[in-house]
């Protein structure tokens, strides 16, 4: 058996707990050993991925006073992924405790592409599955007719499609109008891209910026705001600031509801 060795250690000098932080994205914080002083990006399982006014990216350890925010010890821990309200899902409708997805109706929801498909998943994921509504993602909608006549649209098979860019006189317009019918709804937003449906203030920007015709848009978006062109990157950071609708447009919430409530409507 060890002797007993007491702590003689003044209180004074003892470390105290240092407060927790949750990681969020855009949250400056200094990693002191090595003085890289960034905004949170991302964070895994154990580690904080950190980018500098250059666009640099370091990734530490979550270790206990790891960091400095404001001058401050800190403790960053991973952000909670709890939903919105309790007993409320990312959406905003009533969670069902214990429900279980149900089987797969024939309806089916297109949205334009991967980014759409995701964004959709983060909001309206328990909803869907509660509904048995399966999503699927396009890539452009240019070959649209040809899908919406392979797939056939019927009462008992009703599909719902969410468009980029849904405004008057646009190619996207005429291609709505030549699929719609009574089984077969699409809509959409006014925005170029589903980035721009996030509200700016969610993933921590005073507003999109306008980028000049000619330009991919994306990339445009990137340069404008300082970070690095990296899509990819850019879109995770921007889907990571989502945790519920209310870090949506509402030009984009109705839309995905008018597309749940139409195919799921009874026959």
């Amino acid at each position: 058996m060890r002797p007993y060795s007491p702590d003689l250690t003044p209180p004074w000098k003892k470390k105290q707990p240092a407060p927790e932080v949750a990681a969020e994205p855009g949250l400056v914080v200094e990693e002191p050993a090595t003085g890289f002083c960034g905004a949170v990006i991302g964070c895994e399982a154990g580690t904080v991925t950190l980018e500098d006014r250059f666009g640099k990216h370091r990734v530490f350890p979550l270790e206990p006073r790891g960091f400095l925010l404001e001058g401050r010890v800190v403790t960053l821990v991973r952000p909670s992924a709890a939903p919105a309200r309790s007993g409320r899902t990312a959406s905003g409708s009533v969670a069902v405790p214990g429900a279980r997805a149900r089987v797969a109706r024939a309806g089916r929801i297109y949205v334009e592409g991967r980014h759409d498909a995701e964004l959709v998943e983060r909001v309206w994921g328990d909803d869907l599955r509660i509904e048995g509504v399966v999503v699927e993602y396009l890539e452009g909608i240019d070959d649209l007719p040809s899908l919406v006549a392979e797939f056939g649209p019927g009462p008992d098979a009703r599909l719902g499609v969410l468009v980029d860019h849904l405004v008057p006189g646009s190619k996207e317009s005429r291609i709505a109008a030549e699929v719609t019918s009574a089984h077969a709804l699409v809509v959409g937003h006014p925005y170029i891209d589903v980035w721009e449906a996030v509200k700016p203030s969610s993933v921590g920007i005073a507003a999109w910026p306008r980028v000049p015709r000619g330009q991919d848009w994306k990339t445009g978006v990137c340069r404008a705001l300082g970070w690095p062109e990296n899509t990819g990157a850019a879109w995770q950071r921007i889907l990571d600031s989502v945790r519920s609708y209310r870090d949506l447009e509402p030009q984009l919430l109705g839309r995905v509801e008018e597309l749940i409530d139409f195919v799921t409507a009874p026959q």
